[in-house]
């Protein structure tokens, strides 16, 4: 039989190292600009360990953390991580699945950004930030 809570304990410990990483590169973005002709290559390099951060942050939480939760909770569950994190919103895990679901998106076109949506990605990531930030309200 699977032990979950082990699993979900060290899922967030992983979290909560990744979320220190995040806060720090949070800060450390906060008063760049997002618009690409006002960026060097010193604040893209910035940028870019925030956006490589924050998708770090959206993967360990939605699919090992809150799947193992969801699991902690119903061994037998199966199905996407739209499926776990529908039935993360059901157990209170989370507040809103589509939320989340729209975090995972960010991070599915990280790798797709082209200079004309850098300035629009970049903001959505900074808006998106105190939703990742407060994700330790979610983590016992």
């Amino acid at each position: 039989m699977t032990d979950y809570g082990n699993i979900v304990e060290r899922y967030r410990l992983q979290l909560d190292k990744a979320l220190l990483h995040f806060e720090y590169s949070l800060k450390k973005i906060a008063q760049l600009p997002t618009h690409p002709d006002q960026l060097d290559e010193e604040s893209l390099e910035t940028w870019e360990s925030f956006s490589s951060r924050f998708s770090r942050v959206v993967d360990l939480f939605l699919t090992k953390y809150l799947r193992a939760r969801v699991l902690e909770n119903d061994p037998g569950f199966r199905g996407s991580v739209r499926d776990f994190a529908n039935q993360g919103e059901k157990l209170g895990l989370l507040s809103s699945a589509d939320q989340w679901m729209a975090l995972r998106e960010l991070r599915n076109i990280e790798a797709h950004t082209y200079e004309d949506d850098l300035e629009k990605f970049l903001g959505l990531l900074k808006k998106s930030a105190p939703l990742l930030r407060n994700l330790r309200s979610l983590i016992p």
